[in-house]
């Protein structure tokens, strides 16, 4: 049962898997007449074999016709991206205004902790605990 099943696969993983899901089907079965058991073996399998082979047809399919946008994300990552962005911007809003200054002065504008402690008329120290304490509370907010 087998050596047909990867005959006609080429894959011997395949035709394992095959045949044994051909005779889990007659167990299950149990057919009282037991003088065509081989022929009825060797259809289970060819049908077993054309379900399989039809299933990946369709899968290969679905994965050509899948395609990332321009940005390389398929449509799952694109999702979680965006439910990502929206729980940050949710944060960023919640976030203390003298610590989203700081956040934001950094990351957007890309300034140091000295320039905007500058700015600010601030120590540094200052700027660093303010910086700490808006990651502390992004990161509870928006959930690692």
């Amino acid at each position: 049962m087998r050596n047909y099943i990867y005959y006609r696969s080429g894959d011997a993983e395949t035709a394992t898997d095959i045949a044994q899901e051909t005779f889990m089907r007659i167990w299950v079965k149990q057919p009282s007449d037991l003088d065509h058991i081989t022929g009825l073996l060797f259809k289970i399998a060819s049908d077993e074999f054309i379900n399989q082979y039809r299933k990946q047809k369709v899968m290969s399919k679905f994965r050509l016709n899948v395609k990332p946008d321009q940005n390389g994300r398929s449509p799952e990552d694109q999702m979680m991206f965006e439910e990502l962005k929206e729980r940050y911007e949710l944060a960023l809003a919640k976030l203390p205004e003298k610590q989203r200054t700081v956040f934001l002065m950094n990351r957007m504008e890309q300034l140091k902790y000295n320039e905007i402690a500058e700015r600010l008329g601030l120590s540094v120290k200052a700027i660093e605990k303010r910086m700490n304490l808006a990651l502390t509370f992004l990161k509870q907010a928006i959930g690692e």
